[in-house]
């Protein structure tokens, strides 16, 4: 038998050492880091139901929806024939199920809406419109402009500086007018860092006099910049100047939207909860709008076609989860928008909830575990001896029922507690 000399001996056990305190630390650090998203999460996302009822009253507490936005983009086909009728029929039901906010993926682009000039197309929007109205779900109007250059048509290019002016406040006033009301909120702008074709044609004082076309049309429509590459951190920096540079023009800013497509098939945990640090140092409340995991830097975004297998779906339903933990324990974060649920209406299908044929991925089964079981609160309690109760809850809907009589009340952030007097 070969034994090794003492001293090869001992360096081997301290290099065993070493490995194991590592994978300690390893594993401490993340133990703390959820530890302190928890906490967050119970410290910005609950409030208090306080009842009031007579001893001996059994009293019933249900939650309806969350206030905090987990939402979905919208596609175009279900307010078309381009999609089936037993996929549209699935399509609203499991939106419904899982969603309580939206956003138009395509429909208020001026590229969809007016690809010949005075030939516009409302009736998508109208019919969107009437379904989320029918079903109170709050959507977002993506996007009254966007000036990237090839996104931009081309009808409008061709206008002379005049033209182009007087075009840009006719589009921003007809929008909101028009719909005034009817949105909960609309992206002003999109993706200014990364092309601003009417800056370049009209001067930096565009943004502003967009703003003010839109409020012409609609005094209380809450305008919202939307970017990219920003919860990676590359393009954090850009983006932070840019809201300076807007605020200190005067711009009426609502909030501020950041896209979650520029990951690959995992995130960088430390520099999405950074850009949320940073982007929420404004006060202005922020959102996730547009979410896909994997993301646009996947080998999936070239690929459609490629299938994941079980162990890779997996994977995906745990970046997933953390994704969504980071985001619902930062208390400037206001909700999550993914940019599509299902693989038949989604532009990388992989990313999606429900497969083709509607089956469940691990990832819903995952997302629904966070926001229906996890993050939901539903309880029953006694009135005791004092007759009065304190519940910490989610802020959201609740259904209170006591004694056969039932109640609908509103748990706010804003407020912190909601009181129910059954006596």
């Amino acid at each position: 038998m070969n034994y090794l000399p003492a001293e090869a001996m001992r360096t081997s056990i301290l290099k065993g050492l070493y490995i194991i305190s590592l994978a300690f630390a390893a594993v401490t650090l993340v133990f703390s880091q959820t530890t302190e998203t928890d906490g967050n999460i119970e410290k910005y996302r609950k409030g208090e139901i306080i009842v009031r009822a007579k001893r001996g009253t059994e009293i019933k507490i249900e939650q309806l929806r969350h206030e905090f936005w987990f939402g979905c983009a919208i596609t175009n086909s279900i307010a078309g024939n381009r999609m089936s009728e037993n996929d549209k029929t699935q399509f609203k039901k499991k939106f419904l199920e899982n969603f309580n906010s939206a956003v138009t993926e395509n429909a208020v682009k001026w590229d969809n809406m007016e690809r010949r000039r005075g030939e516009v197309n409302y009736s998508t929007i109208d019919g969107i419109l009437a379904w989320t109205e029918e079903n109170n779900i709050p959507l977002r109007g993506h996007n009254l402009f966007w000036g990237v250059p090839k996104w931009v048509p081309q009808w409008v290019k061709e206008l002379d500086d005049r033209e182009l002016r007087q075009t840009l406040q006719n589009r921003a006033e007809t929008i909101t007018k028009k719909y005034k009301g009817r949105f909960a909120e609309y992206d002003l702008n999109n993706e200014m860092i990364h092309g601003n074709y009417f800056e370049e044609r009209l001067g930096p004082e565009i943004t502003k006099l967009m703003a003010e076309w839109s409020h012409k049309g609609d005094p209380d429509a809450r305008l919202w910049l939307n970017d990219y590459d920003i919860l990676t951190g590359n393009r954090l920096a850009d983006y932070l100047t840019h809201i300076r540079t807007l605020l200190r023009q005067g711009v009426p800013i609502a909030g501020i939207g950041v896209q979650g497509h520029l990951h690959g098939e995992t995130f960088d945990r430390k520099a999405l909860k950074n850009a949320l640090d940073s982007v929420g140092s404004f006060g202005i409340p922020v959102r996730i709008t547009e979410f896909n995991i994997p993301g646009q830097r996947s080998k999936y975004y070239e690929k459609r076609n490629l299938t994941l297998t079980p162990v890779e779906e997996e994977q995906k339903a745990r970046e997933l989860t953390d994704y969504y933990r980071i985001c619902f324990a930062h208390p400037a974060v206001e909700g999550i928008l993914m940019w599509g649920f299902w693989e038949g209406a989604n532009w990388i299908p992989q990313s999606s909830l429900y497969r083709r044929d509607w089956s469940p991925t691990p990832a819903a089964e995952a997302y629904r575990n966070l926001v229906f079981n996890e993050w939901w609160t539903k309880t029953t309690v006694t009135a005791g001896r004092k007759g009065v109760i304190s519940i910490p809850a989610y802020y959201g809907e609740y259904r209170i029922t006591a004694n056969g009589e039932v109640m609908i009340v509103e748990l706010k952030k804003k407020e912190g507690k909601v009181v129910v007097d059954l006596r």
